[in-house]
């Protein structure tokens, strides 16, 4: 099952994709809809039993939490971009969090800030919490994901890599730096999250081409260590990491320019598209 949010008439409607077309699920919030089974049913057979359903083309499509509670990322968690990076292979997870205020949705700008000079794309699979976890085993760590979608990680590596005692949160986080989106794809639709190919074009140029398969930490270990600090609560985010082929990286570099446009795909969920402005 694809969920969504889009906008209309000033207010956020969530929605059941089927087809090209959605069927709508009222304003309740989508994290809201995650946390409740009952709710999560009604979209089911809502999908199961279509009506007639909004066009897709015609819809303002949001991110599909458009104000997480928490956005988490993990950083160097593919060994081939940690070697691109300079880095050594990490033995845990590396941690960072992009405020919720740079998350952006489909077809939305990403926004070049006057303060950097070197913004880098980054795609990432991500999955959004279904119910409250704290100090779960990996082992059981897959029942609290209610779906998974796509994320650029967009990184700003003047602030990154230059500032003093390195700066990932600001990197991260200036505004319309977390696109994510088109939808949220349920996990019965995508079976093993750690076989997942993963692309990102940057006008009309592939970059970052690689699979889940090597992640160093799967979605269920980064559960679990997370979940061992903090609770993590219905709607929030966590982005899983990107693989190598980003521009800070390449020879010569390749950071993101006006007029650009980023595309990042994952299998099984789509493709999340965002001009450069």
């Amino acid at each position: 099952m694809k969920l969504l949010t889009y906008e209309s008439a000033g207010a956020l409607h969530s929605g059941v994709v089927v087809g090209n077309s959605a069927i709508d699920l009222g304003t309740t919030p989508l994290e809201a809809i995650l946390a409740c089974p009952d709710e999560l049913a009604r979209a089911r057979a809502l999908a199961d039993a279509p009506s007639e359903g909004l066009p897709l083309d015609g819809l303002n499509v949001r991110a599909p939490i458009v104000r997480p509670g928490k956005v988490l990322a993990l950083g160097l968690n593919y060994r081939d971009h940690a070697a691109e990076s300079g880095s050594p292979v990490p033995a845990e997870p590396v941690v960072f969090c992009k405020v919720s205020g740079s998350v952006t949705g489909p077809g939305a700008p990403i926004r070049l800030p006057e303060a950097s000079q070197k913004v880098d794309y980054e795609v990432e699979l991500a999955f959004v919490i279904g119910r409250t976890a704290k100090g779960v085993p990996a082992g059981r760590a897959l029942d609290y994901v209610a779906g998974y979608t796509v994320l650029n990680d967009v990184s700003a590596r003047d602030y990154q890599r230059e500032k003093p005692g390195g700066q990932w949160t600001l990197a991260k986080s200036f505004d319309t730096f977390c696109p994510m989106g088109p939808w949220l794809v349920t996990p019965d639709e995508i079976g093993d999250p750690q076989d997942l190919a993963l692309k990102c074009v940057v006008s009309g140029q592939t970059m970052q081409a690689s699979s889940t398969a090597q992640m160093i930490f799967s979605v269920a270990d980064i559960i679990e260590y997370l979940s061992r600090v903090l609770t993590l609560e219905p709607g929030d985010v966590v982005a899983t990491g990107t693989p190598p082929g980003v521009g800070f990286a390449r020879t010569p570099p390749r950071y993101l320019h006006a007029g650009d446009v980023v595309e990042c795909t994952v299998e099984k969920i789509g493709t999340l598209v965002n001009p450069v402005v």
